[in-house]
């Protein structure tokens, strides 16, 4: 359990810090910490249980495009994960296109997998 909470809050944090670095993501709700928890939870539970089953269905594409369909399946995560969370919670993460989906997609695992080195567990 307290892994899953340091992992919680390094990816809250990881949000938080997309959303400062990249302009087209904006939050939902009143309350940006909120909004940056349950965007975090949703993708949490997607990375955990859908986007094992995408990979795997789309790893053909992903091999003869070098990796590109990967990036979109991180994307497609990314905008279900800030629909879920708005249309569940009431507060997420919102994108201004597909675009800057990708974009925050590619920033957060960057961010993500940094912070995650920084934690001494």
């Amino acid at each position: 359990m307290t892994k899953f909470l340091t992992r919680w809050v390094i990816m809250t944090l990881a949000t938080a810090i997309t959303v400062w670095l990249v302009p087209g993501l904006h939050i939902v709700g009143n309350n940006k910490w909120f909004a940056y928890a349950g965007f975090a939870l949703f993708m949490a539970l997607i990375n955990a249980s859908i986007k094992p089953f995408m990979q795997a269905v789309s790893l053909p594409l992903s091999i003869l495009s070098f990796g590109l369909v990967a990036l979109i399946v991180n994307a497609v995560c990314f905008e279900l994960a800030g629909a879920l969370a708005s249309e569940v919670l009431g507060f997420g993460l919102a994108s201004g296109s597909f675009g800057w989906s990708l974009m925050g997609a590619v920033v957060l695992s960057i961010v993500s997998g940094i912070l995650g080195m920084l934690n001494f567990d």
